[in-house]
């Protein structure tokens, strides 16, 4: 493996870990905890059903939310935003206060109208992945790039892709490119656990955003269509047995 990351907060940073534990049919603790959903749309406080990306404010229509440099603790749930180094939010999402304050900022990140905010979405033993509109099942996927296939979409192209534009939980080297293509319905061992692949990730337009401007830059998508006459990369995984990952494990065919 060559990274091991978790996004607490849909649509921001991804934070990297050394070592995650693994239970079956569980995905990385803390892996799209909170979301900034859209006043306007599907969510409200409760709800326990699994909603599309669009209820949300994300990548996919939100470019400039990656041009913050996030960073939340699991323990704490201080989430600290810094902008050219300098911190400009540190808000405990555990405190009515500190919700408002993460929502207030965020409103104003986003240029939103007058009397528009975001909704600060958290309902405990639930994910906000985009799996997650396919069930309760999917929601606890972990998501996989393979770097072979990142670099042959590089070679046939011409551009540089930031692997990190996929924000994937885990990224393979080592492995054949585009082996995920075949590998739905089966079995490999990733570190200390078992996984099987269950659906390979169809890719929109958040990948066209740098992950470290947050300008939308690059067609990947386009790029997709038009090398393969298909818009995947990468595969979720289901967790089959529990165990321990760490960012330097061997993923095993």
């Amino acid at each position: 493996m060559k990274g091991l990351f978790v996004h607490p907060v849909k649509g921001l940073s991804a934070q990297p870990l050394d070592r995650v534990a693994l239970r079956p049919g569980e995905g990385i603790a803390n892996d799209r905890m909170f979301a900034f959903a859209r006043p306007e749309g599907r969510y409200r406080p409760g709800t326990r059903e699994g909603l599309p990306k669009q209820e949300f404010f994300a990548l996919v229509s939100d470019h400039r939310l990656a041009g913050l440099d996030t960073h939340l603790d699991a323990e704490t749930e201080v989430l600290t935003a810094r902008v050219a180094g300098h911190d400009v939010l540190k808000a405990d999402l555990n405190t009515a206060q500190g919700r408002d304050e993460a929502v207030r900022f965020f409103t104003r990140v986003l240029d939103l109208p007058a009397g528009v905010m975001p909704l600060l979405a958290r309902e405990p033993g639930r994910r906000f992945t985009d799996a997650a509109a396919a069930g309760d099942g999917p929601m606890d996927w972990i998501s996989l790039v393979n770097l072979a296939s990142v670099r042959d979409l590089e070679s046939r192209t011409g551009a540089v892709v930031d692997p990190l534009r996929f924000r994937a939980n885990v990224l393979v080297d080592g492995l054949p490119a585009w082996f995920e293509s075949d590998a739905i319905g089966q079995e490999f061992g990733l570190g200390g656990v078992r996984v099987r692949a269950v659906r390979r990730t169809k890719r929109c337009v958040a990948t066209e955003v740098d992950p470290e401007t947050g300008r939308r830059d690059l067609p990947v998508v386009a790029m997709l269509d038009r090398t393969y006459g298909h818009r995947f990369m990468g595969i979720y995984l289901e967790v089959r047995t529990a165990g321990v990952v760490e960012k330097d494990s061997e993923f095993v065919i």
